[in-house]
């Protein structure tokens, strides 16, 4: 019989380029975006696959206070959120959410307007 060996998987292996991060960000967003664990945790995932120690010299926090705010049990200001993002080369931005099917999204009206 032959052993099969099974290893840890980890999606920092797979985010290569900027595009595999913003697809991956954007599947985290799409999944658990109301989780800022979920959320937190997704950066330093990203933050592993960028390299932790530069990203703590580019943002200026230690790499002990990086891991432990992105661990997912953290709970990152928007402050370091923002700093981590920069360093990346990200930029967060907010969409409005999709309206469900039966709903349609309201009109926007400046005042005076009718």
């Amino acid at each position: 019989m032959t052993e099969v060996t099974f290893s840890r998987y980890d999606s920092a292996d797979y985010l290569e380029s900027e595009e595999d991060i913003a697809g991956y960000l954007e599947a985290v967003m799409d999944e658990g975006g109301d989780d800022p664990a979920f959320v937190a945790h997704a950066l330093g995932v990203v933050a592993r696959a960028r390299n932790m120690s530069q990203l703590a010299r580019d943002t200026g926090i230690s790499r002990e206070g990086l891991n432990k705010a992105l661990s997912g049990e953290g709970n990152p200001t928007l402050d370091t959120i923002l700093k981590v993002a920069k360093a990346l080369g990200l930029r967060l931005s907010f969409q409005p959410r999709k309206a469900p099917a039966d709903k349609a999204p309201r009109e926007l009206t400046t005042a005076g307007e009718e």
